[in-house]
């Protein structure tokens, strides 16, 4: 029987591993995007960074692993068995939903899903013991769950989502206030006091708050303070007695001080008690000793005091990160293991042993720790998955126009327009000399670059990049030095959210797509509490039933979906990258939009050829799946085309004086390829359509015709391709002047349908889609010709 229990613990340790690396996939963009977004530092630098962050924090993350062994459920209420079975549900449901959101590429929380795991796998695993028990009622659920502490992490967790939308907000807009969009040349004063509050929150709450509680700094504590507690209260009243107004306020602070120290009988905790009670002391010689820190940077080193915030912020967030969500990966195969240690040496039926123990503090090894954290670096450094993720954010976040990956709901247009009602309620409140100091603070400059040079714009500035890691950090800290484990995928979200909200960067060009993309994040992460749930719950039931036959087959699913769902990853990553994607146009002068033109109808035409021939031979094959994926390919190319029109006002503000008829040339250029797609778009939904609905096949003598034409049209467009592939515009006279024959061959298929019709046919579906199909293959082709018409009279 202990064999079993062996294996199981063996793949827990593999599931771990694997949980490590899905799962820093996923938060990496928790602390990455705002030094990413910024473009502040390089990107080398951020992940060097980020790294020795994780690194320090996995390390100091011993105390929240209590979590998964009696944060959720009560321990003492289950037997060895039944823990087991627990754990190997949460771990199984928990690579498998992390691994499919990266895939998606929208950032969840692991730590909803962890607490939602354990919920349901202890809820289904207590729901079975009541049921064996005739003593037992669903009402006495309670007493198998830690109803108190599990409240108090869900609760928070969703409280969470409004504090740091709202803390973001505020402190964005207040920081924008007193820096505006001009923060350079603000006088080195200020760039010095901002610096000062920046780095004395990041570092009070990281570094002290955050690490105070581990063993580490109890040791240290030990040993610097090696007298006993009196010596540190010595010590603490000589430095702190002038801080006090009066002896009556001291004596109580003293008094309280001692308090705690008797109490906790620990010079380490003594610790504690001497930064509660010297919060203010403490927190205002810091910011007095790094105002002048930051101000020499800024004065004699001439070094950019936003950049080392950034850079501190990033550690700092990438050490709360890993301190806070350590738990997540390896709490639940760590205290599996304890389980089985304790088990194993007490000699009791694992049927019959309490695993009260899992009640008691029990420290995690130095050792694992250090490895866990050895595996998030390299995950960080390797997964490509990591930087899909953290495009969401940065996309949400971004300054100005972006290519919006969300489409509008009801919900966000009702959320702009009440917003620009309010807007407008406050202006008419505020006095217009007040509106217009506000405005001019948030007026953003206007960055003149060399037109000859491409530059990808930061996503946003310096500023904003600092308040978002300076909230984000301080939020997850304290929630950290609580034993909470709190969402750092929803504070970090949310912070950036309400920053960008805050700097305005939601314009009325963008604000109803972002605010669609923050509701379908936000609906997924809800969305993560309910299936981590139901599935944990679903798994934990099955391993009862099957056990260890349940449990391999279990394993073996788990294995098959993560290498599928990794192999469709590559596979995706590697056919976008090897696609022919449409380009905007960067170009200012005439000659320089023909040819940037000439490289996109090159690759439109390809796709577009692609998509007609297989759309015909899946209908031909009567393939749905195969139809389905033609339906999402002309999706992206009308995605594509259509950013590209979206574009067009950027377009003719980059032209040069003497080039603005290129305007006209671009326009007419992209009125024909959206004519086209559209065309494409017909055939491809009315195929799919026909097929879905389970209409009858296409007659032979139909499938032949539309034979003979994609076969036609297959070589116009390869013409065309050649064409502007090589540049070799002469032959375009040659295909315009095959226009008439391209026309009589359709309206001769056209004819033969009307006849078949009248004699033989007997679908009105199949007659539908036919004529259907032949109408838009014309429309088709005359985009096509009058877009090689366009191009010919601009090339001579």
């Amino acid at each position: 029987m202990s064999d079993i229990y062996i294996l199981m613990i063996v793949a827990l340790a593999i599931l771990a591993v694997a949980d490590l690396v899905v799962g820093v996939s996923n938060d990496a963009v928790n602390f990455l995007n705002s030094a990413i977004g910024s473009k502040a530092i390089s990107f080398r630098t951020i992940m060097i960074v980020a790294s020795i962050g994780i690194a320090a924090g996995a390390i100091f993350s011993s105390g929240l692993m209590e979590v998964a062994r009696k944060g959720i459920f009560v321990p003492g209420e289950f037997y060895f068995d039944e823990i087991m079975i627990i754990f190997m549900a949460v771990m199984i449901t928990d690579i498998l939903l992390l691994d499919f959101f990266n895939t998606l590429g929208m950032p969840t929380s692991t730590t909803v899903s962890i607490v939602f795991e354990l919920l349901g796998a202890a809820v289904c695993v207590a729901l079975i013991k009541i049921g064996a028990d005739s003593s037992l009622t669903t009402s006495d659920l309670g007493h198998f769950i830690n109803t108190k502490k599990a409240t108090q992490i869900i609760s928070g967790i969703l409280l969470s989502v409004a504090v740091a939308f709202s803390v973001g907000a505020i402190v964005q807009y207040v920081t924008r206030l007193l820096l505006s969009f001009q923060f350079e040349k603000k006088a080195k004063w200020v760039g010095a006091l901002f610096g000062g509050i920046a780095l004395t929150a990041i570092l009070y709450f990281i570094f002290i708050k955050g690490i105070k509680g581990t063993s580490y700094a109890k040791s240290i504590v030990d040993v610097i303070y090696s007298g006993g507690a009196s010596g540190l209260l010595d010590w603490a009243n000589d430095f702190f007695s002038t801080s006090f107004e009066s002896v009556k306020e001291l004596a109580k602070a003293k008094k309280d001080f001692v308090k705690i120290s008797e109490e906790a009988g620990t010079v380490s905790l003594t610790l504690r008690g001497l930064l509660e009670i010297y919060v203010l002391p403490i927190v205002g010689i810091g910011f007095v000793i790094l105002s002048a820190l930051s101000y020499l940077l800024i004065s004699v080193f001439k070094i950019d005091i936003y950049k080392i915030i950034i850079i501190v912020g990033t550690f700092a967030l990438a050490l709360a990160f890993a301190g806070n969500d350590l738990v997540n990966f390896i709490g639940v195969p760590v205290a599996a293991w304890q389980s089985y240690e304790a088990w194993s040496a007490s000699g009791v039926p694992a049927h019959e042993f309490s695993m009260a123990i899992l009640g008691k503090k029990v420290d995690t090894p130095t050792l694992l720790l250090f490895g866990a954290g050895l595996v998030m670096v390299l995950t960080l450094w390797f997964s490509k998955k990591a930087r899909y993720v953290a495009e969401t954010e940065i996309n949400l976040s971004r300054e100005g126009e972006s290519r919006e990956r969300f489409t509008p709901n009801f919900l966000s247009r009702g959320v702009v327009r009440g917003a620009m009602l309010m807007s407008q309620y406050a202006s008419a409140i505020l006095p217009a000399s007040v509106q217009a100091k506000i405005e001019k603070q948030f007026e953003k400059p206007v960055i003149a670059i060399a037109k000859d040079k491409k530059y990808e714009m930061p996503a946003f500035d310096k500023v904003r990049a600092a308040v978002n890691l300076m909230v984000a950090g301080v939020l997850i800290s304290i929630a950290t030095s609580m034993k909470l484990p709190l969402s750092t995928t929803y504070v970090t979200f949310m912070v950036a959210m309400g920053t960008s909200l805050s700097d305005r960067a939601w314009g009325s060009e963008s604000a109803v797509y972002r605010v669609a993309g923050v509701f379908n994040v936000i609906g997924g992460w809800f969305f993560t509490a309910f299936i981590a749930f139901v599935a944990s719950a679903t798994l934990a039931f099955l391993i009862h039933l099957g056990g260890t036959v349940m449990i391999a087959i279990l394993l073996l699913i788990a294995v098959v979906l993560l290498v599928r769902n990794t192999l469709n990853y590559r596979k995706r990553a590697k056919a976008e990258k090897e696609e022919d994607r449409l380009k905007k146009s960067e170009s200012s002068s005439v000659q320089g939009v023909i040819e940037e033109s000439a490289d996109n109808i090159k690759s439109f035409v390809n796709r577009a050829n692609k998509i007609y021939g297989n759309t015909l031979e899946s209908l031909i094959k009567y393939d749905l799946i195969a139809l389905k994926k033609t339906k999402k390919g002309i999706s992206k190319l009308d995605a594509e085309v259509e950013e590209l029109r979206d574009n067009i006002f950027y377009f003719i503000k980059n032209l040069d004086e003497s080039s603005v008829s290129a305007s006209n040339f671009y326009i007419t250029i992209l009125g024909y390829i959206q004519d086209i797609t559209q065309s494409l778009e017909y055939i491809t939904k009315s195929g799919h359509k026909h097929v879905n609905n389970n209409h009858k096949k296409l007659r032979f003598n139909q499938i032949k015709d539309l034979k003979e034409i994609d076969v036609q049209v297959n070589d116009l467009f390869g013409k065309i391709k050649r064409i502007f592939d090589t540049r070799d515009f002469d032959h375009i006279d040659t295909i315009i002047n095959e226009k008439q024959e391209l026309y009589d061959r359709l309206n001769q298929k056209i004819d033969k349908q009307v006849a078949r019709t009248r004699t033989e046919e007997n679908s009105p579906k199949n007659t539908t889609l036919y004529f259907g199909l032949l109408l838009e293959t014309k429309d088709l082709i005359t985009a096509t010709m009058n877009l090689l018409e366009t191009y010919r009279g601009h090339k001579e």
